[in-house]
């Protein structure tokens, strides 16, 4: 169930003595960021902060993730379980989430969607902080003629490598494609994140 203000009430805070567990999770990768404790006062300044913040059991107060460092947690959506005591929050992290500087708290291992997302944090890096050692930054350099013709090349590689029985021929020419594509994205300032929103919209 999703829950917004309106419908707070359908939250069972009085299994946990006042506090639900919140999973943060990346709205986008779908990856687990962060575990944290809320009460009714918390998930209400997080709608009306549209930032996630928690209950801090240790400080005895309210706490905005974000509001020392700057790595806020934007609010996407909150989700209700069904026993009605846990939220699965859904966030746009604005930088690392870990105290430490990692993007979870729960170490720095991508696989999946979340390989891509943490690849694409990559590229962006490779944006902002030219290296004239990094094959990505010459490619921005190069200005985004030279990455639309890398795209429609290695667009082409896939088709004949589609047409032949090769199948690690093939998928080393499709992680060429996927690759390009994202700094493609980049040098649009487009977010992968904004290409699969289309595709849920399709799909609804």
């Amino acid at each position: 169930m999703q829950i917004t203000l309106e419908n707070m009430d359908q939250i069972d805070f009085a299994k946990g003595d006042g506090l639900v567990p919140a999973i943060i999770q990346d709205r986008d990768s779908g990856r687990v960021l962060m575990l944290g404790y809320m009460d009714p006062a918390a998930l209400r300044r997080t709608f009306e902060l549209q930032q996630v913040t928690f209950y801090s059991r240790s400080k005895e107060r309210l706490w905005t993730k974000g509001e020392t460092s700057g790595n806020y947690l934007r609010l996407d959506q909150v989700e209700l379980d069904c026993d009605a005591d846990t939220l699965l929050i859904q966030a746009l992290p604005q930088g690392p989430v870990c105290h430490t500087g990692d993007p979870t708290c729960f170490g720095k291992s991508f696989t999946g969607i979340s390989f891509l997302t943490y690849l694409e944090d990559v590229i962006d890096q490779r944006h902002s902080q030219p290296s004239e050692q990094s094959y990505t930054s010459s490619l921005f350099q190069r200005g985004i003629d030279k990455i639309a013709q890398k795209v429609g090349e290695e667009a082409v590689e896939v088709v004949i490598a589609s047409k032949n029985e090769d199948e690690d021929l093939l998928l080393g020419e499709l992680a060429d494609l996927t690759y390009h594509l994202l700094v493609l994205l980049r040098a649009k300032n487009i977010k992968l994140g904004d290409v699969l929103k289309v595709l849920e919209d399709r799909h609804q």
